[in-house]
Parts: structure tokens; C-alpha cells; sequence
């Protein structure tokens, strides 16, 4: 085509202010500069998938707060035992009697176990049960170790040696650590992978083409690799805690997140190929269409996620700068080298359906598409604006209803692995034949003066079986402690041994009778704060059993403080935005209603369908920062382009119009992310599992119902008032 020929073609009058004319050496480049700068972080950050469990922790001591009695007493473990272990309870069963023969190869099989690397000094001796069914054996695992594979080979070793008729049972501390370990083991294989090909799939429905598809889901990788490779190097130098469970979530927002923003800008790109010859031309305006909505969407998904800042729980705050990093990648990978990659292809990236140059087609449509489904949605809302918003809160607030059977008062240690879990069947055979909590104990730190009136407190709970303190003189490395004071060992006249003192404190041990992670454990460890308390001890209560109630504790502190702090945020973001107060008050309350709706769903599904035990405390808390951060995205790539529409056509048109354009391109960035945020079920942890329900089922819900039909109607029919205080309010215009 002429320049002539180009001059005469009719453009709208939006289009008819041109760019500065670029170069064409430096058209072609900064886009091969920016695909080189994004192949060679990818290549750098590559390998680091393989490396996560060198620079995370699964320990859930070290996301208390500091000030935590349990954060406080296991900052002390080091002082009264010299090595840095974590206790592996070894139960063995038997239906039948335990001879002294199957008794002594048990032993045996012990003692080999000392030859693991991994296994530290100071097995304890055999402890048989009252019933002579079993017997208990403590192995301290070495924390720097990986503990995953040291209580695999222990568990190989013991199947092998074990007498026949002997069942073998790993459990206790180390053993479910190893179970998480176990679980969080397909992060970097088969979550990724099923979240890659889910995307995949949705893209080349949507697109139907071959080249757009792979386009998309390398921005996506790219951002991804970038991101992990820079949070990598903050754990490594301590700036950021990393667990399994934060490094699973990063991966599925920053994937979920830059296809959603390559969807907008291919959309944007789309448009402007129809108008544009010139591909460069067509980018730039591409660009500049879509960078305000990518940016605001992405600026609140990261001010939602900093938010988790203000958090006492560390698993939480750590989650806040780490999703954060993931989403800033995510924006410039979608706005640099998604147009840099598409303005090599052009419009043969599109093929088979590449978008025609045609400008009169364009303008005979008025920029809005004529046909489809949501120039239809439109023209229903159009005619019953006020229906429509009413049925569809009424049916979300009858689905909200249900969370008031949400149970998210946290859920027993043993029911957070969803598998197959040894070490939840050792601790059923370690109840049936021991004290439940053999194993975990409660820790007390205490003064040394006071130790007789802490082991008195101890003593006079029905919820504890013995007490112990730790020793460095006594052979087992504990002495009892009874009513009379510690008890000596050897014959009458052996003098009783000394506890270890370390800054004037000594460390108690309280035998649990029921298993660490039950609720009659967790009140007998309240109690006896409160007993400590009420007797003047002063005295710190750790371990298992209290590093789960403190955890819990901060959770629902947490919950209470951050939800409001996130809604205020984001908020007074949107009213930056759009300029107005109306319009974003209506959109923060269309999607906390659309929240408490997949909440009390899925509160429903998770007691009469899959039957969980319950829920985190953080649960929610994850839910409703995913979903309104997330959620609100799809309101403001929606809200930005009525506004943009309203300023020529005015609000209810504009409505109308930015709901055709936008409708198809937000309606499959919600089918990425509902996808995306599925694949978190492949990882068989109870938390991941049903944050996956909630945010995918919220995020279809504001997909088809919210963003399609409730904030369209109620916009349309408040009509321009919605943009009050700005002049667009008081542009008069007909129903």
C-alpha cells in the first residue's frame, strides 16, 4: 500500500495523532535486546527450580512471632543440648507378645540405624509398652541433614531388619516433617507442570492458533524463572523466608498473573492491528492502552500482598515481598517482552486467524463488536439494568450464608498431609500402646529455683503422664522429676544428677498422654500457662503441642488485623484510579460479597463433600487477599475501559461498550487463573488443597457472575452518579 493510499484511509479521530517517528534500526533493536535480556535471566534462573530446598524451611517454629513463648523456648533448645537434632519416635507392633528374641533383633536393627548418615549420637534405649505389644525407640535426626531422605533410610533399614510379624512405624517430629518434605516434593516437577499444560490448553481454545499460546506461556516461564531466581538469592542472604508452601503459591500467581496481563495486551494489540499497518505504530498504542490497567492491577494484587507485612505470623509476612517480586515480574515480562516477542511475528504471530488491517470495518462498528455473547450481555443489561443486579446478589448472599460453617480453628498436625502417611499411622500405634504425646513433649524453660514448684504444676495435670529434666550428668540425658524432687538412678545412696543450667534456667519435659496435635492436648498446654501463671512460676511453655497453639493464635490475631488494612488499600487505590468514590465503594463491596460467597461454598464442599477436618486460621486470611486482590483486577481491566468509553459516549453507553470489548479477554485470563490456582490440589497438603477450591471457585464466580452481570447492571443503573465526585458525574446523558 501507498502512503497515499495510506492517508486516505479513514481512521477515528484517537488515532490520528501519530507517534514520533522512531528510527528503524532501533525498532528492530530493542525488541531483539529485550528478548535477549529476558533469555538470559530464564537460562541464569533456570537451575534454581532444582535448588528451593536449599534456601527454605518447613520448620513452623521459625515463622512464629519472636515474642512467642514456643519462638522463645526453641531459641534456647541449643543452650542444654549440644547437637541440633529433631527426635524420629520409632514404634514397633506386634499383634502377638514381643519374645526376648524378636526383641533383641529389633535392638539390633536399632543399632545399625547409628551407621545412617544423618542419625546423631544418643539413640535411647528400647521402652516397651504395659502390654508387651510394642516398643518405643527415640532417634534424633540431624536438622542440617535432609531430614526427608534420613527418615526414609530409616524406615528402609527397619522393614528389612524387623523380625517377622514385627510392623515398624516412624512418627513424631521428624517423621512428619518428613511427610511435609514428601509432599512438597512435586512444587518444582508436577505442580508446574500441570499448571503450564492447563494454561496451555485454555490458550489455544482461546486463541486457536499456535504460535500466540507459546507467546503467552514463555512470558509467563520468563517472569517466573526471573522471579524465583531473585527471591532465590534473598533467602540465601536471609532477606526472605521461603517455605514449600510460599514457594507453591509464588509459582501459580506469577503464572496465573502474567498470562491474565498478556491476555490484555494481546487483546489491546488485536485491536490496534485492525487500525495500524504499521506493526511498530500498532505495539506503541498497544502499549500505552494496556500499561495503565496492567500497572493498577498489578499495583493492587501488590499492595493487597504487602499488606500480609503487618502480620505477627512469619509464614505470613514472608509470603507479602515474596508474591510481590513475582508480580513485578510478572507486569514487565507482559509489557516488554510479550510486544517485543509479537512485534517480531507481527501479525503472522496470530496465524491462522491473523487480524485483518481494515479501519472501515472498525469504524462501521463504532469499535465495538455487533455479535457474540457479550454484545448480547449487554443489551440485557441494557434492558433490565435493576433485575439483574438484584437477582444476582440475592443468589451470592444465599451462597455467603454458608460460612458460618466454615471451621478454620486449625487442624491436627497428622490431617495436614492429605497421602498416604506413615508417620500419621505410627502415632495411632504410639496412642494405642503409649502415652499419646511420647515424643513431643512439653518444654518448659524455668528458673532453676523454681524447677520443683514447675514440676509440681506438671505433676498435678491430669494431661501429663511424667516429667523429666534435661541432664547432662544422667546416662539418659534426662533424670525424672517426682513430688520429692529428681530422682536418683543406681542403688540406694547414688546421688540424684544435676540438671543442666544454662543462663540460671533449666528445661523440663512434660509425657503428654494424648497426642501432641489433638485439641485435649492442646487445652492441656493452655491450662497449664495458665496454671504457671496463676502460681507465679515464671515459666515458658514450648514444643510441638505449644508451637501449634501460638501458630494458631497469630493466625486469627492476623485475620482480624490484615482484612480490614487490605480493603482500606485498596480502596483508596481505586479511587485514585477511576477519580472517583462511588464507583470504587461498589466495586470492593461487589467482590467482598463475591468472597464471602466462595468462603461459604466452599465451607459446605469441604464438610459434606470431601469431609476435611477443618481449616487453618490462615486459610481464610490467604483466601480473601487472593480473591479481592486477584478479583478486583478483573473489576478494574473492566471499570478502566467503561471509564475510557464513558469520557466519549457517556456512562451508561459506555458501560454497554467497555463490557463488549473487555467481556471475551477477561472472561479467559478467569479461566487461567481458576486453572492455575486448581493445580495447587496436586499437592496432597490440606492448606494448599483448599486454598486452590476457594480462590478457583471465587474466581470463576467473579468471572461469570460479578464482573459479567452484577457491577455492569448496578453501574448501569445508577448511571452517572457512579463517577461521583468527578465531572464525568454530571454529564447528563438519557437512559
Amino acid at each position: 500500500m501507498t502512503e497515499s493510499h495510506r492517508r486516505s484511509v479513514p481512521v477515528s479521530a484517537s488515532e490520528s495523532h501519530r507517534p514520533r517517528r522512531v528510527p528503524r534500526w532501533l525498532r528492530i533493536l530493542l525488541p531483539a535486546v529485550l528478548i535477549l535480556v529476558w533469555f538470559a535471566g530464564a537460562g541464569i534462573g533456570g537451575p534454581y527450580f532444582g535448588k528451593v530446598s536449599e534456601v527454605s524451611s518447613n520448620d513452623q517454629t521459625s515463622y512464629l512471632p519472636e515474642s512467642a513463648d514456643a519462638t522463645r523456648v526453641q531459641e534456647r533448645l541449643a543452650d542444654f543440648s549440644e547437637d541440633d537434632s529433631l527426635p524420629a519416635v520409632v514404634v514397633f507392633t506386634s499383634e502377638q507378645a514381643l519374645t526376648d528374641a524378636q526383641i533383641e533383633q529389633v535392638q539390633t536393627a536399632v543399632d545399625e540405624l547409628a551407621g545412617i548418615p544423618g542419625v546423631s549420637s544418643g539413640t535411647s534405649p528400647l521402652i516397651p509398652s504395659d502390654d508387651g505389644l510394642a516398643l518405643e525407640v527415640f532417634v534424633p535426626v540431624d536438622t542440617s541433614a535432609g531430614i526427608g531422605d534420613v527418615v526414609a533410610e530409616i524406615s528402609e533399614r527397619l522393614d528389612a531388619g524387623v523380625p517377622s510379624g514385627v510392623e515398624s512405624f516412624v512418627t513424631g517430629p521428624a517423621g512428619f516433617t518428613a511427610d511435609l518434605v514428601e509432599a512438597f516434593s512435586g512444587i518444582d516437577g508436577i505442580l508446574l507442570l500441570v499448571a503450564l499444560i492447563a494454561v496451555l490448553i485454555i490458550l489455544i481454545i482461546v486463541y486457536r492458533s499456535f504460535l500466540l499460546p507459546i507467546a503467552v506461556l514463555a512470558t509467563s516461564l520468563f517472569a517466573l524463572t526471573v522471579a524465583l531466581l531473585t527471591v532465590w538469592w534473598l533467602a540465601k542472604a536471609g532477606v526472605l523466608l521461603l517455605s514449600g508452601q510460599t514457594q507453591g503459591i509464588l509459582f501459580i500467581l506469577v503464572i496465573g498473573a502474567a498470562t491474565d496481563y498478556s491476555l490484555l495486551y494481546v487483546a489491546r494489540y488485536r485491536e490496534q492491528l485492525r487500525v495500524q499497518q504499521d506493526k511498530w505504530t500498532a505495539t506503541m498504542r498497544a502499549i500505552r492502552g494496556s500499561f495503565e490497567p496492567i500497572l493498577a492491577s498489578g499495583g493492587t494484587v501488590i499492595a493487597g500482598l504487602l499488606c500480609l507485612l503487618f502480620s505477627d505470623l512469619k509464614s505470613n509476612s514472608s509470603l507479602g515481598p515474596v508474591a510481590s517480586i513475582g508480580i513485578v515480574f510478572a507486569m514487565l515480562s507482559a509489557l516488554t517482552l510479550l510486544p517485543s516477542i509479537l512485534f517480531v511475528f507481527g501479525r503472522a504471530g496470530f496465524w491462522p486467524r491473523r487480524p485483518a488491517y481494515e479501519p472501515e470495518v472498525v469504524a462501521a462498528e463504532g469499535g465495538v463488536p455487533a455479535k457474540g455473547l457479550w454484545p448480547r450481555v449487554g443489551r440485557l443489561i441494557r434492558k433490565r439494568p435493576r433485575l439483574i443486579w438484584m437477582v444476582t446478589a440475592i443468589v451470592l448472599l444465599a451462597g455467603a450464608a454458608g460460612v458460618t460453617q466454615l471451621q478454620a480453628q486449625g487442624v491436627p498436625q497428622s490431617d495436614l498431609v492429605l497421602s498416604a502417611s506413615a508417620a500419621r499411622d505410627g502415632q495411632a500405634a504410639l496412642g494405642e500402646h503409649f502415652p499419646g504425646g511420647s515424643g513431643s513433649p512439653v518444654t518448659v524453660l524455668v528458673p532453676k529455683d523454681r524447677l520443683q514448684a514447675a514440676a509440681d504444676v506438671l505433676l498435678d495435670s491430669d494431661g501429663i503422664d511424667g516429667v523429666s529434666v534435661l541432664s547432662a550428668d544422667s546416662p539418659a540425658g534426662t533424670a525424672p522429676v517426682t513430688a520429692d524432687g529428681i530422682a536418683a538412678f543406681g542403688p540406694p545412696g547414688t546421688p540424684a544428677p544435676q540438671p543442666t543450667v544454662s543462663d540460671g534456667d533449666v528445661l523440663l519435659q512434660g509425657t503428654l498422654t494424648d497426642a501432641a496435635d489433638s485439641d485435649a492436648a492442646e487445652q492441656t498446654v493452655r491450662k497449664l500457662r495458665a496454671a504457671f501463671a496463676e502460681d507465679g512460676v515464671d515459666a515458658l511453655v514450648g514444643g510441638v503441642t505449644a508451637t501449634a497453639i501460638d501458630t494458631k493464635d497469630a493466625s486469627i490475631h492476623d485475620r482480624a488485623l490484615i482484612i480490614p488494612i487490605v480493603l482500606l488499600v485498596i480502596l483508596v487505590i481505586l479511587m485514585l484510579l477511576l477519580r472517583s468514590v462511588v464507583a470504587p465503594v461498589l466495586l470492593v463491596l461487589t467482590t467482598v460479597v463475591s468472597f464471602g460467597t466462595a468462603l461459604g461454598v466452599s465451607a459446605l464442599v469441604f464438610d459434606h463433600v470431601f469431609g476435611f477436618p477443618g481449616a487453618d486460621p490462615a486459610v481464610p486470611l490467604y483466601a480473601f487477599v487472593f480473591l479481592v486482590a486477584l478479583g478486583i483486577d478483573y473489576n478494574i481491566f473492566l471499570a478502566t475501559r467503561v471509564r475510557e468509553e464513558s469520557l466519549t459516549h457517556g456512562t451508561r453507553e459506555g458501560i454497554i461498550r467497555g463490557l463488549s470489548v473487555t467481556g471475551g479477554v477477561i472472561t479467559s485470563a478467569g479461566l487461567v487463573l481458576a486453572a492455575t490456582f486448581a493445580a495447587l490440589s496436586v499437592i496432597p497438603i490440606l492448606f494448599l488443597v483448599q486454598i486452590a477450591f476457594i480462590v478457583a471457585f471465587g474466581v470463576l464466580l467473579d468471572t461469570f457472575l460479578v464482573r459479567a452481570l452484577l457491577v455492569p447492571a448496578l453501574m448501569y443503573d445508577i448511571g452517572p452518579a457512579v463517577w461521583w465526585p468527578s465531572r464525568l458525574s454530571r454529564k447528563r446523558e438519557a437512559r
